[in-house]
């Protein structure tokens, strides 16, 4: 295969990995934003108190990351074993129903009990379906790409998440306009029913890439057929595996605190801030990690991708108290300014990921082990980063415990990454594909210049 004809093939992949994650990350989104702002009064009893309710909506949220991990086996094995595209097909189609039927759900007032139940079930059909998206999303833009290029082109599944959080927030950023009393009684439901159409959109695009030359050469071709996939995950990369949790509590759990637990502390009375504010100013800090997440990924191919998350990790441990003690400022440019910076220094921690993880892992059950790696991670530190800061800022009253609380992920994910291993991946004329990590190898070192 040419360099020219590569490169090609990892634009079109790449393009495909952006377009599906977005609409996954869109989905999860919606009802990360929805349970900050509706779901605690619409699916719980109405005389539970508000911190209780968001804790109750919180706790929902969770559900779906605990259903990650599965989603990640069970799609894992379906990637590794039938290819990446066939998994990536029908988590879009999953998510996609899930969400939808969000939107249909009848409310506590209306049903009951079930309401909440109900909630719960499709929230876990959510979280099953994206822990089999990304490591697949991701796996298809690495693979495709050049040695050189891996970090940038797997940035572009890396876009999906900002451009999908920007669709969640703005969309309810226009439909707070029409006032709360509409957000809860109609509104909400709009951006859930909405995903039918995007799901649509992205099934288009990404039955028409073509299957990771990787998977083709390595795996798909092999004379025997390895263990399977969960068995040789577990017993040849669990130490990686252990490794890429331990990066990720940053890049997905303090993802959510400044954003998700954000939302929820800066309208709390106690500071008193609109929604609509912090919506927009959420929007707008999208749109900075937008544009910054490819910068960062291009910048990881030239200097090192496992520095640049580095440096992104301590400026986020440094802005971490500015970040919430500015909500009582009462000035609305530091508000804007300091959540974009912070959505800026973010990008440097998710934008190299999807390289820094994929190559973690040797072909032969990659797809699993990102995503044992990726989805336990997101169980652990997503599912219970808002719960668990909303139940401590509850108890002590101070936003304090939740800022450590980000600074201590930060140097969590330092120290694993600085013994994380990265394998090379030599595609030869005749497309048989070696992974090697000697002492010759550029990816040997942590810090190495890819």
């Amino acid at each position: 295969m040419s360099h020219d004809t590569q490169i090609a093939k990892a634009r079109k992949a790449g393009f495909a990995a952006f377009v599906g994650t977005t609409i996954e990350w869109y989905d999860f989104y919606v009802y990360a934003t929805a349970a900050a702002l509706v779901f605690g009064e619409i699916f719980f009893p109405s005389d539970t108190d508000r911190l209780t309710g968001i804790a109750a909506a919180f706790a929902t949220y969770a559900v779906g990351f605990f259903a990650r991990p599965l989603g990640g086996i069970v799609f894992g094995h379906v990637g590794d074993r039938l290819g990446r595209r066939t998994a990536l097909v029908v988590t879009l189609t999953l998510m996609g129903a899930g969400t939808f039927l969000i939107g249909a759900l009848p409310t506590y007032a209306q049903i009951g009990f079930w309401a909440p139940l109900l909630l719960v079930v499709l929230r876990f059909v959510q979280g099953f379906a994206v822990g089999g998206e990304w490591g697949g999303a991701v796996l298809m833009a690495v693979e495709h790409a050049p040695e050189d290029k891996k970090t940038f082109y797997g940035g572009f599944a890396q876009l999906g998440n900002p451009a999908g959080a920007l669709l969640a927030t703005g969309f309810f950023s226009v439909l707070s306009t029409f006032g709360d009393d509409a957000l809860r009684d109609w509104a909400w439901r709009l951006p859930f029913l909405c995903s039918a159409l995007l799901v649509g959109v992205g099934l288009l695009v990404r039955l028409k890439v073509e299957e990771s030359p990787v998977f083709e050469s390595e795996v798909h071709t092999a004379t025997e057929p390895e263990a399977l996939p969960l068995k040789y995950a577990l017993v040849t990369n669990w130490r990686p595996i252990l490794l890429g949790m331990g990066i990720l509590p940053v890049a997905v759990g303090g993802y959510y605190l400044v954003t998700t637990f954000i939302t929820a502390y800066a309208t709390d009375p106690d500071v008193g801030l609109s929604e609509t504010l912090i919506l927009n100013a959420l929007s707008v800090a999208a749109v900075v990690e937008l544009i910054a997440t490819l910068g960062v990924a291009w910048l990881g191919d030239k200097v090192g991708r496992i520095r640049v998350v580095i440096y992104g990790l301590l400026a986020v441990a440094v802005l971490a108290a500015p970040q919430f003690l500015v909500l009582k400022s009462g000035s609305v440019a530091l508000i804007f300014v300091t959540f974009a910076v912070m959505r800026l220094v973010l990008a440097a921690t998710y934008g190299p990921i999807a390289a820094v993880l994929s190559q973690m892992f040797r072909p032969q059950a990659r797809y699993t082990s990102i995503s044992l790696a990726y989805q336990g991670a997101g169980a652990l530190f997503g599912g219970l980063s808002p719960l668990v800061s909303t139940l401590m800022y509850q108890a002590t009253g101070s936003v304090w415990p939740v800022i450590g609380l980000l600074i201590g992920m930060c140097a969590v994910s330092i120290l694993c990454l600085l013994v994380a291993p990265q394998h090379v991946d030599r595609v030869d004329e005749d497309t048989s594909v070696t992974s090697r990590r000697g002492p010759n190898s550029p990816e040997t070192h942590p810090l190495s210049s890819r």
